[in-house]
């Protein structure tokens, strides 16, 4: 049986920090995985700027709630779950993700937690389990699954190159460029042919 995993941001849902920095004007949080692929450095800067813009959960929550989808998302996701088994592995948060799985008609999803002070103003956060994404494609394949990992960006890299089947989806040139040995999807069709193509071999 093949099981795919997905990345949330950047494959099926536009990067949430980019758009809390445009919602608030903190050009800072632009910053994203793509940018900065130490998870915990980018994390820290993230930190850092919450604490001196006394940013709160709820302002996020709210940025959330004003975003769609990634255009063809929600309809690729119905087609890729009549077609295997899929769960989503992020590095996302479960505060953000709760209201982001309601607009994807909730998906299984693995992610981290924050942590929050008494004035809602995030302060900490708590990975679920160090390189999860990279665990749980080992977790899945040593259930006897057959793997599919779909990402965009480096903190994908590791569950697209330990899973059986690699596929990166709308990533950065240089990155692509990079590591040319995995292949790229650049829309959601390619990405249905590319898929089809490895369902007709389980």
């Amino acid at each position: 049986m093949l099981i795919a995993c997905l990345d949330l941001e950047g494959v099926l849902f536009p990067e949430v920090w980019i758009n809390v920095a445009k919602k608030t004007g903190i050009e800072e949080l632009k910053l994203t995985t793509r940018d900065i692929s130490d998870y915990d450095e980018l994390m820290g800067i993230r930190l850092k700027i919450i604490a001196e813009k006394k940013l709160t959960l709820r302002d996020i929550q709210y940025t959330i709630d004003t975003m769609d989808p990634l255009p063809g998302a929600v309809e690729f996701l119905d087609w890729l779950r009549e077609t295997c088994q899929v769960i989503i592995l992020s590095d996302t948060f479960e505060a953000f993700a709760r209201p982001i799985m309601r607009k994807l008609k909730m998906p299984a999803v693995f992610c981290h937690s924050l942590g929050v002070d008494e004035n809602n103003v995030v302060n900490s956060y708590q990975l679920r389990i160090d390189d999860a994404k990279t665990k749980a494609i080992d977790a899945f394949r040593s259930l006897n699954f057959n793997t599919l990992a779909v990402g965009d960006s480096f903190n994908d890299l590791g569950m697209l190159q330990r899973a059986d089947h690699g596929i990166f989806f709308q990533p950065p040139a240089e990155i692509a460029a990079k590591y040319n040995d995995i292949p790229v999807a650049q829309n959601y069709e390619v990405l249905k042919s590319m898929i089809t193509d490895l369902v007709k071999n389980y």
